[in-house]
C-alpha cells in the first residue's frame, strides 16, 4: 500500500488501484509510520512528497515486489532454482553502480548462481564467446539474439577546474578546435554533437584528438590528471562533479543519447534468473539516470 501510494503520490488513486477505500489505506500507513518512528510521507497544499525514509523503504518495496511476482511466476511454472555459471559481457560505464549491485542482489536470490564478468567496451559475441548475456551500449546490429531496452544517457563534455583555468573556458563548438580532446575506443576522427535534447540538429566536428584510449576508465582518469576534455556518458562521471573534481564544459551541447540493452542468447521463454536479471539492471539504471 505504501509504495502505490508513493508512486501515484495520491491516497485517491492508490486506493482506486488497490479497491480500498482511501480512509482505510490512511489509517494502515499512519499505524506504519508509528511502528517504524519515522515519518515517510510529507503532505503538504501541493500534494506529497518522500521523506528520507520514505525514499529508502520505496527502493526497497521495489526490488521486494518485483521479487515476488518473481516467485509467483517461478511456482506457477514448477521451475527448479537456477544454478551453474552466469557469463556475461558490460561495459565500464554500467560497472560500479549498475551491474555489480544487480549482481548481488541476483546472487542473494539465486544463490547458487556463479557470475562470470567480462568487463570490456568492445562488442562480444555471445555464442563465440560462451556467454549468456550482454549490456550493450548503442545502436543494435541485426542478429539473432534478443534484446531488451534498458533506457539511454546522454554524453556529455567535461573537464577539471585547473584544466579550464590553464586553457581557457569553451562557450562554442568551435573552441573544440583549440583545445586538447581526449578520444575513446568508440569516437573516430569527428565528433557528433547536438544542442542538448535537440537530436534532430546534427553538427560533426572533425578534431585531431590530442590522447586516444581503449577504456573508459582510462579516459576518466586522464581527464582527472588534467591532460583535457572528453566527452562522456553522464552517469560515468556524475560523482566526480559532485565531489568538484571535474566540471562541464561547453554546458549548451551534447553528445549522442545513447541507448543501452540487456542481450541474451534464450529463444523462448527466457531462464528465470536472466528475467530477473533485467528486471535489477533496469531499477539501478533508473536509480543511476535519477541521480544525476
Amino acid at each position: 500500500m505504501f509504495a502505490e501510494v508513493a508512486n501515484r503520490q495520491s491516497f485517491t488513486l492508490a486506493a482506486k488501484q488497490l479497491g480500498m477505500s482511501k480512509s482505510a489505506i490512511s489509517q494502515r500507513l499512519k499505524r506504519l509510520e508509528q511502528e517504524l518512528g519515522q515519518q515517510l510521507l510529507s503532505r503538504h497544499t501541493r500534494g506529497m512528497s518522500l521523506t528520507a525514509a520514505g525514499e529508502k523503504l520505496l527502493s526497497r518495496c521495489e526490488l521486494l515486489r518485483d521479487q515476488v511476482d518473481l516467485t509467483f511466476e517461478e511456482l506457477n511454472h514448477s521451475k527448479e532454482m537456477p544454478s551453474g555459471t552466469f557469463a556475461l559481457t558490460i561495459p565500464h560505464a554500467c560497472e560500479k553502480n549498475i551491474v555489480i549491485p544487480a549482481l548481488s542482489q541476483l546472487c542473494i536470490e539465486f544463490p547458487q548462481i556463479r557470475p562470470e564478468i567480462l568487463v570490456t567496451d568492445e562488442a562480444k559475441d555471445l555464442i563465440k564467446n560462451n556467454l549468456d548475456a550482454s549490456i550493450y551500449g548503442g545502436e543494435l546490429k541485426d542478429s539473432n539474439y534478443r534484446a531488451l531496452p534498458i533506457g539511454t544517457v546522454s554524453e556529455i563534455f567535461c573537464a577539471t577546474p585547473a584544466y579550464v583555468q590553464k586553457y581557457g573556458q569553451l562557450t562554442k563548438i568551435d573552441d573544440l578546435l583549440k583545445h586538447r580532446i581526449i578520444a575513446t575506443s568508440w569516437q573516430k576522427g569527428s565528433l557528433d554533437i547536438y544542442k542538448n535534447n535537440v537530436l534532430a540538429e546534427k553538427k560533426s566536428i572533425g578534431l585531431n584528438f590530442f590522447a586516444t584510449t581503449n577504456t573508459l576508465p582510462s579516459t576518466v582518469e586522464m581527464v582527472l590528471h588534467d591532460m583535457g576534455v572528453a566527452l562522456l556518458p553522464e552517469f560515468v562521471v556524475q560523482s566526480e562533479f559532485v565531489s568538484g573534481r571535474l566540471i562541464r564544459v561547453l554546458p549548451g551541447h551534447q553528445g549522442w543519447q545513447w541507448p543501452f540493452y540487456m542481450v541474451h542468447r534464450f529463444h523462448g521463454e527466457k531462464p528465470i534468473h536472466i528475467t530477473r536479471f533485467y528486471q535489477l539492471v533496469k531499477h539501478f539504471f533508473s536509480k543511476a539516470i535519477t541521480k544525476i
